[in-house]
């Protein structure tokens, strides 16, 4: 029978954090005062002796002496009964491996003592719904009753359906108790399909076959026949993308077809570790991945593990495509409806309201980020792009915003030529799950992302949002790794195909392994590893348990896959084997049955198709009044609107080095100013070839002009794009994330519309393709307040990547302004792809009053492929020192930028830009009111217009050229030079000879990062955030600099070369930590051993199953020596190691028996950085 130990650990919150959550919880139940303390949970196979619970203390950091324990009643939240937390999966196997055989599970609680008066029930169930999360946590009130995380039950039995007794019906009743989503046609497909096999359908295949064919799975609205005001279209939304790949293929390996896209890359030299030797470089031709996922549904429940799990998923997604492949740099971007912050309110915000079922925009902004970085930042994945939007506003008399949030997971990878495709494999191969085990959560997510929300019930909204592992699923990438490692040797990659465990789970995943081999498959129930024994067959097959991958591997290669799942610590499991009959057949030897018996064609072959009909609807919509808008108020104002203000509390949460790839992040300047217009990562250690990155979205526009938001999405990307060095611009490749409200209105007509304008229009002319993307089309909101029906609906909304191979990755443009005293006399430069027609409609200046306006920007295909191609001519030849293009917040926004990341201020002169041939007296507004109001209107709509542009710094001698250039380019009318820099460090507008608007720098970009910084006060340590704050005031900061010094000692500026020659001393081992915080130790030893390879030869890896630990005789504290299977890896006898505690050297006893240690000195020298982890690095 198993022991349970219960041991109480340290304080759990820092200051800061416990004095904001007993503020939070002020505001439900008032006088009451919190401590919170850790507590450790552990389900033993023995009690431990003294010596023994010492050590594990010790292991789980709680010190000898701890001070009593607070006083007040107890608020116990654990872990939710019945799963598993990350945390445990990864506390459990280091006790394991740190000699705690007998430990089953750990877990860790935190205990709530709250003194003050006790309220009543009402007023109980407040408090302790503001002390957990009850997506991912459970609450009771003793230390015993914690002993409930590792009860076990009975498995569940299996349940069928009558519809053979009770006919259709008893399908319609299931649909809605189990959350199916199904749609009329589909319970007709139903009946008739299993009437025909004569019997009842089980609950397994009735969710199964509701995941495979949810919306969220199988994109039916995209794949549907349209009819568009009463007339027959030739083509789907997806026909009408796939249109853009039609006519330009070029460049692109795989599209639509696989998890990813693949992107025709370079051959390079790839460096990883090979069993025979080491670290090596290896020629290779390598493509490039691209994907963008969203996950809004999850979100909106619970943002943080709505948003790990996102950015978890499409991490799979990309390791899942081909043959396997590597995740190499990602992406992250939200749409969310007014902040509300409080004591931060602004004047443009709605109070209409939200759910209780779902977060709070403000909720979602803090929470949502951190799990997507967090996910990011243990997998060990740089997030170097991004966008946030905030939206909500009131239009002819419905609301329309982001209470269902979008949230966009996207990235890129590497995958080596050869394994860009899936093999196809025969009857006999083996079917194996790799990574964690199932548990109880995420049941239902495919169907349940397909609802708007608020037509699923709120258990089981709660029940269809996934918590992630990203340990784990490091631990499988690892494994898929050494797979496609294998190329080189004989017999080369054992993976023949590999999906992901997604939306569905193993039901989902691995049908469509099968199904896209052309076999059925025959499965074991009961070989799905599993940590609640008590699931039902229904929960075990469906459950949405992440860090997971499905494979098929040949029989003669499984002894290989099995010890480079050993070697890395990572569960797998054989399912089944592949079978030529083309049915699907899952046998439960507990209850001996099948839960799981019907043709592969019934659950993915022919289900029903959609067919749409849609009627446009014209838009008309009154004009911003310019005329009544003071320009200062409106610069603050736009400032201040989260589109357009800084996005630093997004970024600083994530690493953004880590694989040692990153050429280009987000941040710019000395000042690391959050201001980048791309991503761009080098393609390996020894090459400047290297991938690229960029986001755009106008989704605003849409209210407008569905077609032109789609158009503005797209040429933002790619004037966001044109700062990297690309070269041509049919080298770029899209990803296109649509949402809608699907059914709402008239959203069918304006996605059909939107679709269509880049699709057959406007991509086709640009020469750019759509290889890849996702929809989202169920983006409403519905509650009832007090028999009052409300509801919030999102704009039509198109996200849009563009992802390019880069030439070099030195070629990179910023938006720094260099000062004059640097460079000589410099010139701002505007290219105005609107050409002077300044369109307000959907804009920042409008939103921040309250209006949307009436006439949208518009893109045009030939000017803007003129100006990418204008801008790629213009960086190699060296003529442009910095760039930024327009977007939100128009030209002022732009311009504020540029001067915030580089503190130089700004003198812009508008006046050619402000010409008007009716008011040829320059002085005449002071003798005419009609003119001097002409004059600020066509100011305002000046500054903040947001037609495509783009902002250059030049030299001035170089103007002629670039000008040539641009007038070459057709955009010779469109090009204006519009100022210069200036050493005041303000941002001054001048009209007329007249100071039209002038400002400090540094209060500006105070304003600019007011958002920021209100929420890191609320998410952070706020005097920290403060300090940061504050800080922007700071004129006397010089920011960062670097001084390189020679071997000689003295000061430089050249570049660090690599040696010219290897060394000729021993080789060393790399240990790669399974454990670390950040998880850099697993993705970063490679750039670690690159690094120190040019000096040294010979690294190899070593994981943590092939490392032994040894004790320091001076200070008894462990060490690790990584090992081989030829012995220590360098000396002839045993080396001596340094303690990781104490810095010095000595013979080692082995915690083994034998001595291990010699007096010779070392030939290798091996440290760890805590008992626990691996070395880390060895001379």
């Amino acid at each position: 029978m198993a022991e349970f130990l219960a041991l109480r650990g340290c304080a759990a919150f820092s200051a800061s954090r416990l004095a904001r959550l007993q503020k939070a919880v002020g505001e439900s139940v008032s006088g009451i005062g919190l401590a919170a303390e850790h507590w450790y949970f552990v389900e033993l196979e023995r009690p431990l002796n003294t010596e023994e619970t010492g050590r594990l203390r010790d292991l789980l950091g709680i010190p000898g002496k701890l001070p009593a324990a607070p006083g007040g009643r107890l608020v116990l939240v654990t872990p939710r009964l019945g799963t598993i937390s990350p945390w445990s999966s990864k506390a459990t196997d280091i006790a394991r491996n740190c000699g705690f055989a007998m430990v089953k599970r750990i877990e860790r609680g935190t205990a709530f003592h709250v003194s003050g008066p006790r309220g009543d029930d009402s007023q109980e169930s407040a408090l302790a719904a503001r002390l957990h999360d009850r997506m991912t946590e459970s609450v009771t009130t003793s230390i015993d009753a914690a002993g409930a995380l590792f009860h076990h039950v009975a498995p569940q039995p299996l349940t069928t359906v009558d519809l053979l007794g009770g006919g259709r019906g008893a399908l319609v009743k299931a649909n809605v108790e189990l959350g199916l989503a199904l749609s009329d046609d589909e319970i007709d497909y139903l009946a008739a399909n299993f009437g025909k096999l004569g019997r009842n359908p089980t609950d397994v295949e009735l969710m199964m076959f509701a995941q495979a064919n949810s919306e969220h799975c199988r994109h039916k609205i995209f794949n549907a026949s349209w009819t568009l005001d009463g007339v027959d279209q030739p083509l789907s939304l997806f026909g009408m993308i796939r249109e853009t790949h039609k006519a330009h293929p070029h460049g692109t390996v795989v599209a639509y077809s696989d998890n990813a896209a693949v992107i025709e890359g370079a051959p390079i030299r790839r460096f990883y570790p090979r069993a025979d030797r080491g670290y090596a470089y290896s020629d290779q031709l390598t493509h490039i991945l691209a994907k963008v996922e969203t996950h809004n549904h999850p979100t909106a429940i619970s943002p943080f593990p709505g948003a790990a799990t996102g950015s978890g998923g499409e991490i799979r997604d990309e390791g899942a495509t081909g043959r396997g492949s590597k995740p190499k740099a990602g992406l992250c971007g939200f749409s969310v409806s007014d902040l509300r912050i409080p004591d931060y309110a602004q004047p443009w915000e709605s109070g209409y309201g939200k759910p209780d079922r779902i977060a709070s925009a403000l909720d979602i902004m803090i929470e949502g980020p951190l799990g997507a970085a967090a996910f990011n930042n243990e997998f060990g994945r740089p997030n170097l792009a991004g966008y946030f939007r905030s939206f909500e506003q009131e239009l002819r008399g419905e609301m329309r915003g982001y209470h269902k949030p979008i949230m966009i997971a996207g990235g890129i990878g590497n995958i080596a030529a050869e394994d860009s495709f899936k093999k196809r494999f025969p009857a006999g191969t083996l079917l194996i799950q790799l990574g964690g085990p199932g548990m109880l959560i995420g049941l239902g997510g495919g169907a349940a992302s397909s609802m708007a929300t608020g037509s699923n019930t709120a258990d089981l909204d709660f029940a269809s949002v996934q918590r992630g592992n990203p340990e784990m699923q490091r631990r499988a990438q690892e494994v898929i790794d050494r797979c496609w490692q294998m190329s080189w040797q004989q017999g080369g990659n054992p993976i023949l195909a590999i999906h992901d465990v997604g939306a569905g789970g193993i039901s989902n995943a691995m049908p469509e392994l099968a199904h896209d081999a052309g076999c059925g498959a025959a499965l074991d129930l009961r070989a799905l590893p599993s940590e609640e024994p008590g699931m039902s067959p229904r929960e075990i097959w469906s459950n949405e348990a992440q860090e997971r991958y499905v494979l098929a591997i040949a029989p003669e290669r499984v002894g290989e896959f099995r010890a480079l799942c050993e070697r890395e610590r990572c569960p797998f499991a054989v399912l089944g084997v592949a079978t030529d009959d083309g049915q699907l057949t899952v046998k439960d030897e507990h209850f001996g049955n099948k839960p799981v018996d019907m043709p592969m064609e019934v659950l993915l072959g022919k289900a029903p198709k959609l067919h749409r009909e849609a009627r446009r609807h014209p838009v008309s919509m009154p004009p911003l009044k310019v005329a009544d808008i003071d320009l200062k108020d409106a610069a603050l104002r736009v400032l201040r609107l989260p589109a357009v203000a800084s996005k630093n509390f997004l970024i600083t949460i994530g690493d953004r080095s880590v694989g040692g790839f990153t050429a280009r992040d987000q941040m710019v300047g000395p000042w690391q100013v959050p201001v980048a217009d791309v991503a761009v990562t080098a393609m390996g250690y020894e090459t400047i070839r290297g991938e690229c990155f960029a986001m755009g979205e106008r989704t605003p526009l849409a209210l407008l002009d569905a077609a032109a938001s789609a158009r503005m999405a797209v040429g933002e990307a790619i004037t966001n794009l044109a700062a990297a060095d690309v070269g041509e611009i049919g080298r770029i490749k899209l990803s296109a994330n649509w949402m809608a409200a699907a059914g709402h209105g008239h959203e069918d007509a304006a996605l059909f519309d939107a679709v269509q304008a880049i699709g057959i229009e406007f991509c086709p002319a640009l020469g750019v393709s759509i290889p890849v993307g996702k929809d989202s089309l169920s983006m409403r909101t519905k509650w009832d307040v007090e028999g009052v029906q409300k509801q919030v609906t999102a704009p039509l909304s198109l996200i849009v990547t563009a992802f390019a191979v880069v030439d070099d990755v030195r070629r990179t443009l910023t938006p720094q302004l260099r000062p004059d005293a640097e460079v000589g006399e410099t010139e701002l430069v505007l290219i105005d792809l609107g050409f002077g027609q300044n369109r307000l409609g959907g804009s920042a200046l409008a939103q921040v009053h309250g209006v949307s306006g009436d006439q949208p920007p518009d893109a045009e295909a030939v000017s803007l492929k003129a100006f990418f191609d204008a801008i790629q001519r213009l960086n190699r030849a060296g003529r442009v020192l910095a760039y930024h293009d327009r977007a939100d917040g128009g030209l002022f926004a732009t311009i504020c930028e540029m001067s915030f990341a580089s503190h130089v201020g700004v003198s812009l002169n508008l006046d050619g830009l402000c010409y008007d041939p009716l008011m040829n007296d320059v002085d005449g507004s002071e003798r005419f009111p009609q003119i001097a109001g002409r004059l600020h209107d066509r100011l305002i709509t000046v500054l903040f217009n947001e037609e495509l542009g783009a902002v250059l710094q030049i030299r001035r001698e170089h103007r002629t050229a670039v000008m040539q250039t641009l007038r070459d380019a057709g955009l010779g009318s469109c090009t204006h030079v519009i100022g210069t820099t200036n050493t005041a460090d303000e941002v001054r507008v001048w009209r007329n000879a007249k100071l039209a608007f002038g400002a400090r720098r540094g209060d500006l970009q105070r304003t600019w990062s007011e958002v920021s910084f209100q929420i890191a006060r609320l998410r952070d340590d706020p005097v920290c955030a403060q300090e940061e704050f504050d800080a922007l005031l700071d004129v006397g900061d010089p920011g960062l600099s670097m001084t390189l010094v020679t071997s000689a000692g003295k000061a430089g500026s050249q570049s660090v070369a690599p040696p010219s020659g290897r060394g000729t001393g021993g080789g060393f081992t790399l240990g790669r930590r399974q454990y670390e915080a950040k998880g850099r130790g697993l993705p970063s030893c490679a750039s670690r051993a690159s690094m120190v390879m040019s000096k040294w030869p010979r690294p190899s890896s070593a994981p943590a199953s092939r490392r032994t630990t040894c004790t320091c005789p001076t200070c008894r504290q462990a060490v690790c020596i990584s090992r081989t299977s030829r012995g220590w890896p360098l000396a002839a006898a045993s080396p001596t190691v340094t303690c990781w505690a104490q810095g010095r050297a000595g013979p080692n006893r082995c915690c083994s028996t034998s001595d291990c240690g010699t007096s010779s000195p070392p030939s290798s020298v091996v440290a760890t950085a805590s008992p626990w982890e691996s070395a880390t690095a060895a001379r």
